[in-house]
């Protein structure tokens, strides 16, 4: 079949995005759903740092790449063998296809399945090579798996999680990646305990998460750490109890709390973030690093911080989600206003578009903006 989708072919540094127009949208020849695929008509596609890193470069990726990674839409069509979904149901997709049978995911830890991880550098799906191709017959990979920016989508059974039809596509569309990501950090990865205080470094879209996430789990005082005044106050309104600067930040967090967070989340992707992260929590406290940074960045700390204070340093990928566990829960506290990420959403643009977003992104100007692909919002 046909659809229309995002195509970037060469990296991009040359700004503003509105005028040089690094992505195109190109109408793709897109195969059908092999055994376990899933075809999708996306309703609402989310925009994330990390498809900007893709587009600057930042993020290595085989191209030319058909992107976009955070969305929800409605199943079209099922291959063979699957069982997971139905046409007609309403799904998230996810970016990480876990096979739910390498030693990760019987772990319980399907953000790190090896599968996934090698379908995705791959830009192929979990259950073959892409589906994807151009109008001179040249393959197009996808982006994580997902390939949202686009009017419809091939993806494994094993990216999407059902959800319920009354949860609104631009709501939804921030679960799979953002909420996963950010209130994962705090929740799964940092275990936070109700009363425990937690800072949160750089409020894009994962770190106002992670700002909803310790909220949600009872965390006080919960901390927003950010340059830009407009998004400390996004932050305080989405629970935040304080919000600063980050000259402020460091002396203000001690005071607040007697001497060093119990734990920190840098959302930033910057080595020198995380150090700071590492420094305002106490003793024994936990520092989770969910930015993805430029590779060959490296990270200088005091080594006595691990040994001498007892702190940790914590990787945390897709939020150590389980999707079709996370998802639904999170979900039910959006649905009992504790995750107001309707907040969020900063704009509403046809995939057409998605230059003009991707300019707003690089400025910090943005949040989440959703690209409405098929006409589906209803302005």
């Amino acid at each position: 079949m046909k659809t229309r989708a995002a195509v970037l072919r060469t990296v991009s540094t040359d700004r503003p995005y509105a005028t040089t127009a690094p992505v195109a949208v190109e109408e793709l020849e897109l195969g059908a759903p092999r055994e376990g695929e899933v075809l999708v008509k996306i309703a609402a596609a989310s925009l994330c740092h990390s498809d900007l890193s893709v587009v600057n470069g930042d993020r290595v990726r085989p191209l030319p790449m058909a992107l976009g990674h955070e969305a929800v839409g409605v199943v079209v069509e099922t291959g063979p063998g699957v069982r997971r979904v139905t046409p007609g149901d309403h799904v998230a997709l996810v970016f990480v296809p876990s096979c739910g049978s390498c030693a990760d995911c019987a772990q319980g830890r399907p953000a790190l399945c090896a599968a996934a991880a090698t379908a995705n550098g791959s830009g192929g799906l979990l259950h073959g090579p892409s589906l994807l191709t151009d109008a001179a017959g040249e393959r197009v990979h996808h982006q994580l798996g997902v390939s949202a920016f686009a009017e419809h989508a091939v993806v494994a059974q094993e990216s999407l999680v059902p959800i319920p039809r009354d949860v609104p596509f631009a709501v939804a569309s921030m679960f799979g990646c953002a909420v996963l990501t950010g209130a994962g950090a705090v929740i799964n990865t940092a275990a936070l305990r109700p009363g425990q205080s937690a800072v949160v470094y750089g409020l894009g879209g994962v770190g106002l998460s992670a700002v909803l996430g310790a909220r949600a789990a009872g965390a006080y005082p919960v901390v927003a750490v950010d340059p830009v005044a407009e998004k400390r106050e996004l932050a305080l309104r989405l629970g935040a109890s304080h919000a600063y600067a980050p000259d402020e930040a460091p002396a203000a967090i001690r005071e607040l709390t007697s001497g060093g967070a119990e734990i920190a989340v840098e959302a930033v992707g910057s080595p020198a973030v995380m150090a700071a992260c590492l420094d305002v929590v106490g003793r024994g406290g936990k520092a989770v690093s969910v930015g993805l940074p430029a590779p060959g960045r490296t990270l200088e700390v005091p080594a006595l911080a691990f040994a001498g204070e007892g702190k940790s340093l914590l990787g945390s990928y897709m939020g150590d989600a389980v999707p079709s566990r996370d998802i639904p829960r999170f979900l039910d506290l959006w649905r009992a206003g504790l995750m107001p990420v309707e907040l969020m959403h900063t704009g509403t643009l046809p995939l057409t578009g998605i230059n003009d977003a991707l300019e707003e992104l690089a400025s910090g100007r943005a949040i989440r903006q959703v690209l409405d692909t098929n006409g589906l919002l209803g302005g």
